[in-house]
Parts: C-alpha cells; structure tokens; sequence
C-alpha cells in the first residue's frame, strides 16, 4: 500500500501551503492516520464483529436499541456525516449481543458511505446473521457536505429508514417502533 502521508503532502502542496511549514510539517502524517482510523471499516467483517455474540432466547418482542451514535465519511465529498442510528428487531429464537448491534453500525459506518446505502447495509446484516422476523433501522444525520460547501444549510438533517420483514409487512409493528424511536 502507497503512503497515504505523501499523498496528504502532495493535496497539501496543491492546495497553495507550504507542507514544511512548522505547523503542517506532520500533519501528513497525522491526516494519514486519521484516515485509517476514519475507515477501519474496511479492515473488519460481520463474523469478526459478530464474534458468535448469538444467544437462544425464546422472546418474540420487539428488541430496540436507540441513539447509537455514528460517524461516517460521504463518499461524494469526503467529508463527515454525524448522527445517530436506532435499531429494531423481533427475535425468533436468537437475539445479539447488545453491544453487537452498536459494533455493526460502526463498521459499515467507517467506510466511504451514502447514509442510503448505510441504513440498508445495517438492517440486511442483522436479518442475515440473526434472522428474526424483521428488522427496522433509522438513521437521523447531519451531512458537512451540505453544511460547510454546496447550499449551506446548517440545520438541516437527513433521515433515512428500512424496514425488513414484520416490519414492512405489518403496521401495528412499523407503528410500534416508531413511537419508541420518538419516545
């Protein structure tokens, strides 16, 4: 793999600075790094986050963890999306280990992301590795590519949802999982 440092120094010398200036002479580096952390992501697959966290249950309600909080790169800009994602299951014989649900929003959020494809990718991982009776995701974001360039608009927050299974299918579930997302 190339050194990511000199590709920063090089973006950095584009940019019109000077990289051997006393205040940007590690920021290479340091933007290097950040990157990686930004999209370890890429390093870790569902089975290693799962780490056979799957335990029989015979609970058939609703499981639902709110607020998680997440942080992504737009992969149009580069640039950070921050926000929080909640999701929803109903068991049928296995539930997840709490901290797992947490541990999945995380990976697929630390890679080059649209929030679309995000909440999708979140919600088809649970289904597959648990298969409950279905699965609701959504995810509320803030996106610096529209804050900070383009249209500016500070306040605004993208919100994206799926829904698998029951709760597609059935509306006193989806309703269900609505009201505890506002409560």
């Amino acid at each position: 793999m190339a050194d990511l440092g000199s590709y920063y120094e090089e973006i950095i010398r584009a940019i019109g600075e000077d990289p051997a200036r006393d205040g940007l002479q590690k920021t290479p580096q340091r933007a290097a790094r950040a990157i990686q952390y930004l999209t370890r992501g890429y390093e870790q697959s569902l089975d290693e986050v799962v780490n056979n966290a799957i335990f029989e249950s015979d609970n058939d309600q609703m499981i639902l963890v709110k607020d998680i909080e997440l942080y992504s790169l737009c992969e149009h800009h580069l640039l950070p999306f921050i926000g929080k994602c909640h999701v929803a299951y109903i068991p049928t014989g296995k539930v997840i280990g709490l901290s797992k649900i947490a541990r999945i929003v995380d990976m697929y959020a630390r890679r080059l992301q649209i929030q679309e494809n995000l909440t999708k990718q979140i919600a088809d991982s649970l289904m597959h590795t648990i298969q409950p009776s279905g699965v609701g995701v959504i995810i509320e974001a803030q996106h610096l590519c529209m804050m900070m360039r383009g249209v500016e608009k500070q306040n605004s927050r993208m919100t994206t949802s799926m829904m698998l299974g029951s709760f597609r299918h059935h509306d006193r579930t989806r309703s269900e999982f609505l009201r505890l997302v506002k409560d």
